[in-house]
């Protein structure tokens, strides 16, 4: 078994994955034995005790054991199978949305589960909705858990049971293989002194029995941060690799348009803020350099990201080049395009639309003066980078909300409108507040220029994190903002229940409202 390489084993050499199987971790990306060890928990969850059905708590993730008292089919808004689960302490309700008829079936009433979920409050009571359970032999004690449970990422038909038992047969190959590839230089890891890769794999699929379950969910376990600090490292490799590779290019210098930005600026009904003015004067001197920029402009909303984006253009404009200013939605692309048009059309500047819903006609009507030239400025969606759109001197390309878009998105654009040897420059903007630190890291291949202030007059934004143990709380706010007049939304991450996600969905925030 010295030998045994894992990378090299398929997902089949396991005990019970046949082809149907297998084909379910395809899915998840995995095919071999060594992507079964990388496929890394979500969470780790405490099932090493069972809980008395009187002391669960809403919002606290709990293991039941109990009887089925009842079991029904609810229909209301939705259909449901309800069961009324059972012990010596009290009752509570299990709801499932989604349930096959074997499902209820082996649900019928005296039958002995044990469960895991989350209690919420639901119309009945206290519910949980789509606990993952298993059915128990009657007269027959069952062991609890010895320690934490790992729960992973999965798909439809990969119950988390099953994808646990495979692990386990993974890590029982690892321990009798050849240790994995290390690709951390020995110098970093005792640098930084960091665990092995062997060794932390081992960890995070096999937490220690007298390790806290808040030090395993917090990422800062030894086997975390050793798989974070290769990922971080790999990621930054990559992204300095592609910059430098990119500042290899030529681009066209824009050292024109003082008179026109002047006239841009006389025209608006407002002084540029210290803050806008320091992000121009970077951009300014980037789009002056023969060396194309890739710079991401951060700041807030309403901190005037877009009035800088527009001097920009123009600096690209007063030169003869055209500029594309893409957005990942047509709403937020709409605003665009009518503010440009507003700030450039006085200054004799075309501005055109397109995107996947513009009209046959108006499209070619576009493409066409596209390519000679009389399309100054296209502002559109991800159309901008299609096989039949061609610029006839694409010099600036201005990207909003960017973590939105990928890298070969954003070269797909470049590549296409690359005139003469030359690529055209890149302004990036986003709204997410971005530390710095993280930023260096996740945009290493960025410069970075932030918007740091608001306009004079303009309402600060309050952002609030709020523990789930105080929906309650928020609830009444709400009440109290709407009985003032005011209105309010709230964003779930679901729209119907889910078996596989702990989050609660938008049908059930809604019946709760």
């Amino acid at each position: 078994m010295a030998s045994l390489k894992l990378d090299a084993l398929p997902l089949t050499y396991l005990k019970g994955v046949g082809p149907a199987l297998a084909k379910k971790f395809k899915q998840l990306g995995i095919s071999s034995v060594e992507d079964l060890l990388f496929h890394l928990p979500l969470r780790y969850e405490d099932r090493t005790k069972i809980t008395p059905i009187r002391q669960a708590r809403m919002g606290q993730l709990v293991q039941l054991e109990g009887e089925i008292g009842s079991s029904s089919i609810q229909f209301g808004r939705r259909r449901s199978l309800q069961c009324v689960l059972v012990d010596k302490t009290g009752i509570i309700h299990l709801r499932f949305f989604h349930f096959s008829a074997a499902q209820k079936n082996s649900l019928a009433e005296g039958t002995r589960i044990r469960c895991y979920g989350e209690p919420r409050r639901g119309r009945s009571g206290l519910e949980i909705y789509h606990p993952e359970y298993r059915v128990l032999q009657p007269g027959q004690e069952e062991p609890v858990a010895d320690t934490f449970t790992a729960i992973y990422p999965t798909t439809e038909g990969l119950q988390q049971g099953r994808l646990r038992n495979v692990v386990n047969q993974a890590l029982q190959l690892l321990d009798k293989a050849d240790d994995l590839q290390d690709f951390v230089p020995a110098q970093l890891i005792e640098q930084f002194r960091l665990a092995g890769l062997t060794e932390s794999i081992k960890l995070i699929h096999r937490p220690p029995l007298d390790a806290p379950l808040e030090w395993m969910n917090s990422d800062t376990n030894p086997g975390a941060q050793r798989l974070a600090f290769e990922e971080l490292l790999a990621h930054r490799l990559c992204m300095r690799q592609f910059k430098s590779l990119y500042a290899q290019n030529n681009a066209p210098a824009f050292k024109q348009g003082a008179e026109l930005t002047q006239s841009f600026r006389n025209n608006l009904p407002f002084q540029l803020t210290a803050g806008q003015d320091k992000a121009f004067a970077e951009i300014e001197a980037d789009l002056g350099r023969e060396t194309p920029m890739l710079r991401l402009l951060q700041g807030d909303v309403g901190s005037g990201k877009t009035v800088v984006s527009a001097l920009s253009a123009l600096k690209c404009l007063a030169s003869g080049y055209q500029v594309a200013l893409m957005a990942p939605t047509e709403i937020l692309a709409e605003q665009h395009y009518d503010n440009f048009r507003a700030w450039f059309e006085p200054l004799g500047i075309a501005v055109e639309w397109l995107s996947g819903k513009t009209k046959v006609a108006q499209r070619k009507q576009v493409l066409t003066s596209l390519e000679n030239g009389d399309c100054q400025v296209l502002v559109g969606t991800h159309a901008l980078f299609q096989d039949k759109v061609n610029y006839r001197a694409l010099g600036l390309v201005i990207i909003d909300e960017q973590h939105r878009f990928g890298v070969h998105q954003r070269l797909s654009l470049r590549d296409k409108a690359a005139v003469k040897n030359l690529s055209p420059h890149q302004l990036v903007m986003t709204a997410t507040p971005i530390p710095r630190t993280l930023a260096m890291s996740a945009y290493a291949d960025l410069d970075c220029s932030v918007i740091a202030e608001l306009p004079p007059g303009r309402m600060p934004v309050n952002t609030a994190l709020v523990s789930n143990t105080r929906r309650d709380e928020v609830t009444q706010r709400i009440q109290q903002a709407c009985a003032s007049g005011h209105q309010a939304y709230w964003v779930c991450t679901l729209i119907e229940e889910s078996e596989q996600l702990q989050a609660q969905a938008a049908e059930v925030t809604a019946e709760q409202l």
